[in-house]
């Protein structure tokens, strides 16, 4: 049976070369990656809405509030033991897998990818986890692009458009945003802006839309229409937003950072769901609003029906006292990025989209009312369009995407009357937190470790590069005691290079290195074949590669700055082989060759 299943693709395969170009068949594989990215978002969505309702349609409601303190334990708990009995593998955070699969893996997901965030996101988000399900539809859509990828036989730059479309059609499908949702494709996952790359992003987008339509129909996330037009006179107050949201992002960014820390450095997985699960559940039992995606308190905002919003305030605040919302609101905005990380690093598994969407509806909301409250102004400005602007403006900072964040907005308000503060507050945003905070939370740990792809080609493809299959091993070793006599016999005679790594005798760390200019002078010279050590005629090498630290961006800038044509690659000290600059130079041209699609 799985002979004829080979032989049926492969009489595929030979069907497809002979009769479809491999640009057409790119653009009929968009148009199913976006197809399956939609019906991944539809499965998310509707498992995480079926679990939430019989949480807290059910249990919730007729039993005690003091579930919430539970919920969270017994999620945490649940994806943990899927993870390990049923997946067999870590389900790690959607889009910065996605991005890892693309920098060091060619763009090769592994097929659990496809499943694992389908059953372990909605069980995080649905049992009180403060994190959202656009990141992990983004990585479900990717390993299933990436599968499909490789069925086909597509190359490494194919994969990774292909994962891209997914990108694009998973956040098309969920907000129905089709033109956000390509530009950020282009921005998160650094897609060349092309022709080539924007025909098949455009039909993966119009794909999932368009299934997203069939299912759901004119449903839309965060349903809004601008009533309150912009006037000229608010561009200062839109410009303070900006840079209140570039803060707000940084202490996103840090926080999120340092809770991750904390929780790596806690071994036992027990002990993190034990943490994590009393942590959340002792944020939503005091604020409520942050449990799961929040999407339901962003559209309440959004129609100023802050009851409803803040509904379960435990600390019986007045409402109809302006500062006791703000305060409230404050809250949110400050203690919804601890709730997603906790989530994060006790196990959950979820994305930083809706967070991110959270605490900027809240942000923009909370600078509106006390803009309002001081009475600066003569007439007050709207605290909808400031709600939507603030979403936009923590997204550029959190997130790095600007455009997404100005384009996701306009398409959802639907029209571009908030063109011109989003734009502002977006830029101002982006600017401040990027000079703060040099990489966005997808980012960080694998820029940290120079695993990250960007828009800088020559950086892109050096970090595509593997470093192990450029190392050369020809060489032939000398000890520091050997005399000039055994290395002329044993290492120049048997030897096509000219270049002896000295070795200490027991342990193989490098102590040196001899090249042959070193000893030409004396080789002939047989009166010196007792006397001359190896360790007489070594010297330190210019730099030296190491291999498991230093990334190839490292090893080209090593070459750049010594002027070697060879240098050593130690692994813990110990002496692995050289690598030459002629190989390196080949093995990068070779790679930007195939580097465009």
């Amino acid at each position: 049976m799985p002979n004829q299943k080979k032989s049926l693709l492969a009489k595929l395969l030979i069907w497809r070369a002979k009769h479809i170009s491999h640009r057409q068949f790119i653009l009929m594989l968009s148009v199913l990656v976006g197809f399956t990215s939609g019906v991944g978002a539809l499965v998310l969505k509707n498992f995480t809405h079926f679990i939430q309702h019989l949480l807290e349609g059910n249990l919730v409601q007729y039993y005690h509030h003091a579930f919430y303190f539970i919920f969270p334990i017994i999620g945490f708990g649940i994806v943990y033991l899927i993870m390990k009995y049923v997946i067999r593998n870590k389900v790690s955070h959607g889009i910065p897998s996605t991005l890892y699969a693309i920098s060091k893996r060619k763009g090769i997901m592994k097929q659990y990818q496809m499943f694992g965030s389908i059953l372990t996101a909605p069980i995080t988000v649905g049992f009180g986890g403060s994190v959202g399900l656009e990141g992990p539809t983004v990585a479900t859509g990717a390993a299933i692009s990436s599968n499909i990828a490789r069925l086909f036989h597509m190359n490494q730059p194919t994969r990774t458009l292909l994962i891209g479309c997914a990108a694009a059609g998973a956040l098309s499908s969920i907000f129905k945003a089709p033109i956000a949702a390509i530009i950020f494709a282009i921005e998160v996952f650094s897609l060349d802006l092309t022709l080539t790359s924007l025909v098949p992003l455009l039909l993966a987008s119009l794909s999932a839309i368009l299934t997203s339509y069939f299912f759901f129909g004119d449903d839309i996330l965060l349903p809004f229409r601008i009533e309150d037009k912009f006037i000229i006179a608010d561009v200062p107050y839109f410009m303070i937003l900006g840079v209140i949201a570039g803060l707000v992002s940084i202490y996103f960014s840090k926080v999120y950072e340092h809770i991750h820390r904390f929780f790596d450095q806690i071994e036992s997985p027990f002990k993190r769901i034990i943490i994590g699960g009393v942590g959340i559940g002792f944020l939503v039992f005091l604020i409520p609003p942050l449990y799961g995606e929040g999407f339901d308190v962003m559209n309440n905002i959004i129609k100023g029906d802050l009851a409803a919003a803040l509904k379960g305030n435990i600390f019986n605040m007045d409402l109809s006292n302006n500062w006791n919302v703000i305060a409230l609101l404050g809250g949110l905005v400050l203690f919804k990025v601890v709730a997603s990380s906790i989530t994060f690093g006790a196990g959950g598994v979820g994305g930083i989209f809706a967070p991110t969407l959270f605490m900027g509806s809240i942000l923009g909301n909370c600078v509106a009312k006390i803009i309002n409250s001081f009475g600066i102004l003569n007439t007050s400005v709207s605290e909808s369009n400031f709600t939507l602007v603030g979403m936009a403006g923590l997204m550029a900072g959190v997130l790095h995407a600007p455009l997404t964040a100005i384009f996701l907005i306009a398409e959802l308000t639907g029209g571009y009357e908030l063109f011109i503060p989003l734009m502002i507050t977006a830029a101002i945003s982006y600017s401040f937190t990027k000079y703060f905070v040099s990489h966005s939370v997808y980012t960080m740990e694998l820029a940290r470790k120079g695993e990250l792809i960007t828009h800088d080609k020559d950086h892109a493809i050096l970090t595509f590069m593997d470093l192990e299959s450029v190392i050369e091993k020809n060489f032939m070793p000398v000890h520091p005691e050997m005399t000039l006599g055994a290395i002329v016999h044993k290492a120049v005679v048997k030897s096509k290079r000219n270049i002896y790594p000295v070795l200490n005798k027991k342990d193989k760390t490098l102590e040196g290195v001899i090249l042959l200019d070193d000893i030409r002078p004396i080789m002939f010279d047989q009166t010196m074949y007792e006397s001359v050590l190896a360790s007489d005629v070594m010297q330190t090498p210019p730099a030296i590669i190491e291999m498991e630290k230093d990334k190839m961006t490292t090893v080209m800038k090593k070459f750049q700055d010594s002027g070697a044509w060879n240098l050593p690659v130690t692994k813990n000290g110990i002496y692995v082989g050289f690598v030459s600059k002629s190989k390196l130079l080949t093995a990068y041209r070779r790679k930007l060759i195939n580097f465009a699609v």
